[in-house]
């Protein structure tokens, strides 16, 4: 009875050991984590959100100075009007977005061309396309950009638009007068004369991310192309800040870009990264989704639904590392169109499902034959 005793207390022991062990195994786990990984997360993140930010910058600059010639090009012919919304679906960004939102609120693009836009777009997830996985970026931007333009087609033929539109005012879309005059180019005086704490604020930031990646500190995973190309976009970046308007710089740059964007962005990256990489360190994300692809492409549909960018950021991290396939990233890029629709759910209710539901169905249908193609 002793020796039965003896034996169940060592077994205890034994099972106290095991614990025990387990729980310094996850301490360790954590500990390693967070000292080899945590470092190359943050740098990730500020790369990710630069690049990001010079992306943006020299599209808003584009998008003022052609300010106003969409609305002169814009024809009356239908396909016209869906390669047009395809193009500004697929700038990346929401700003494409916007603009059919407002062309759809004035009747000046049918409903199937506004669907159009919003499929072809992927909102702010298409600048961390281009930073993390620039070749599959393309391919996607691509693809989309001629799915969108079928899709847009077949709404018109199976939409009758009357009922969403029947309470938009047809008008011209304005352009306000402070955008007219914002040339951005001054031919007489290429170098601006006004220096203030916004313009020396991003003209220094520039300049700090420069010598971090000339010196190495922003390695960029030792890719000298990426290093090229960034300074490049670096030093146009900085001839658009010293050479703007200071209500370009203030209004565009600085309100718009850094104060809105760009925290948000850095935000949602690294915290996507950080999720992603605690997950795959202490998780078997690879197998659960291996043995539950469909439900994985039903989420990813899903998650497109939410008007806000930021949260579809894990299906291109899952995908950079190998752990989704490209048909569930390609699903969640049709479905979802960052915070694009925003304003039209601002607009019309009605036009916002309308369109949401139409996109969802594409994805659907994309998506899960691209699985069944294995892809």
């Amino acid at each position: 009875m002793i020796d039965n005793i003896q034996h169940n207390h060592s077994g205890h022991d034994h099972q106290v050991h095991d614990h025990s062990h387990v729980h310094s195994h996850d301490y360790e786990g954590f500990e390693s984590f967070f000292s080899n990984q945590f470092s190359d997360i943050i740098q990730h993140a500020i790369v990710i959100t630069t690049f990001v930010f010079l992306m943006m910058l020299v599209i808003e600059y584009v998008n003022v100075q052609t300010q106003g010639l969409w609305q002169r090009k814009l024809k009356k012919n239908k396909f016209s009007q869906y390669l047009f919304a395809a193009l500004l679906g697929a700038i990346p960004g929401c700003l494409g977005a916007y603009t059919a939102v407002a062309l759809f609120s004035h009747k000046l693009i049918s409903f199937g061309a506004v669907v159009t836009t919003m499929i072809a777009t992927s909102g702010d997830e298409a600048f961390m396309m281009f930073a993390m996985i620039p070749k599959e970026a393309v391919i996607i931007t691509v693809s989309l950009f001629v799915i969108a333009i079928i899709s847009g087609l077949l709404a018109d033929k199976l939409v009758k638009a009357s009922w969403i539109t029947s309470k938009f005012k047809e008008n011209k879309l304005p352009i306000h007068q402070e955008e007219i005059d914002c040339k951005c180019i001054d031919k007489t005086n290429l170098i601006s004369k006004s220096f203030s704490i916004h313009r020396i604020l991003i003209s220094v930031l520039l300049l700090v991310i420069a010598a971090l990646i000339i010196f190495g500190v922003l390695s960029l995973h030792g890719q000298l192309w990426m290093q090229i190309t960034m300074l490049i976009a670096i030093a146009f970046s900085l001839f658009i800040v010293i050479s703007v308007p200071e209500h370009f710089l203030k209004e565009h740059l600085w309100d718009h870009i850094v104060k809105v964007h760009i925290p948000k962005i850095f935000l949602w990256t690294f915290l996507t990264l950080l999720a992603v990489g605690i997950l795959m360190g202490f998780i078997d994300v690879e197998t659960f989704i291996s043995n539950n692809k469909v439900l994985v492409m039903m989420i990813a549909v899903l998650v497109g639904i939410i008007p806000q960018s930021g949260p579809h950021l894990i299906f291109i991290t899952l995908f950079m590392n190998g752990t989704i396939p490209i048909s569930v990233l390609f699903a969640n890029s049709i479905s979802q169109d960052g915070h694009g629709m925003l304003p039209l759910l601002a607009e019309s209710k009605r036009a916002f499902v309308a369109v949401k539901l139409f996109n969802v169905i594409i994805a659907f249908v994309v998506g899960y034959l691209l699985l069944f193609l294995g892809f």
